[in-house]
């Protein structure tokens, strides 16, 4: 049984953060110790909602209560997404920190949420500077968006060498895998969207079809997915495949509702037998 401990925020209503990305890798037959960050009624992308955030200590005391369990020691990953505070990132590094030193083979998988084309950056100051400055250093994978991966590397990107320049940037702060989502290069056809995934100085592609929507969770997904699947093959390419045939399977179930949320549940077999797959190229 693989362990993953997943520190997120957490909604009641919809899907994003551990709510994304708890039920997935549960169906992957993963078992998932879910820590949240923040306890909202529902995602910040309605413009209103009720909850509290929690700070480092919070989250600190759930993993010292795990570790006197006596278990970290089988904690193969831990995962993080968005940070509200540095405060909760020098949490989230901690608890890194202590997996390590119970499981030295325990991989850290950081999902480095700080912002996005057409939104800029939209997180809290400090927590950029925190992201890549202290976490991404000390992540194995890391999977940023186009935007981020440009943040990451202080470059601008456009064609795949300069991205595939930016990737090397970012994988000598630290980690060994790098995964760029919703990738737009100018070799990229305007009715599609490119992942690409870096790992030993190789990279792989997946593009799929552009779906018109615009929903909350669906990084948070494809995060938890590809580092399923990374640990179960220890191979990016063939975790790129899967992750985004699952994702792209969700989305398109999602756009032709039209629903507002991503559709987890309903989709769910999506993530153990998607319906549509895609060739992975390596670039």
């Amino acid at each position: 049984m693989v362990n993953v401990l997943s520190i997120q925020s957490h909604v009641a209503y919809g899907h994003a953060g551990n709510s994304s990305a708890v039920f997935p890798l549960q169906r992957l037959g993963i078992e998932v110790w879910p820590v949240h960050t923040v306890q909202f009624s529902n995602h910040t992308g309605y413009g209103a909602w009720q909850g509290r955030v929690f700070d480092g200590q919070a989250v600190d005391e759930v993993v010292a209560g795990i570790a006197d369990r006596g278990v970290l020691g089988g904690c193969d990953a831990v995962l993080s997404g968005y940070l509200g505070s540095a405060d909760i990132g020098h949490a989230v590094v901690g608890s890194v920190a202590r997996v390590k030193a119970a499981n030295p083979v325990a991989v850290y998988c950081c999902d480095p949420v700080v912002g996005d084309v057409g939104r800029g950056v939209f997180v809290r100051p400090g927590v950029p500077e925190f992201i890549r400055d202290v976490a991404v250093p000390v992540a194995d994978l890391v999977t940023p968006n186009h935007y981020e991966l440009d943040l990451l590397s202080g470059r601008t990107t456009r064609t795949l060498a300069e991205v595939q320049d930016a990737v090397a940037a970012v994988q000598a702060l630290g980690p060994r895998v790098v995964l760029t989502t919703s990738l737009v290069a100018e070799d990229t056809p305007d009715d599609a969207v490119d992942l690409l995934a870096s790992e030993g100085g190789r990279h792989f592609r997946v593009r799929t079809p552009r779906l018109d929507l615009s929903v909350n969770g669906a990084g948070d997904a494809i995060a938890a997915l590809f580092l399923a699947h990374w640990l179960s093959t220890g191979s990016a390419g063939t975790a790129l495949g899967r992750a985004a045939s699952s994702v792209y399977g969700l989305l398109r179930q999602t756009a032709e509702a039209g629903s507002r949320e991503i559709l987890l549940v309903a989709a769910q077999d999506e993530f153990v037998a998607p319906r549509r797959t895609f060739e992975v190229t390596e670039v």
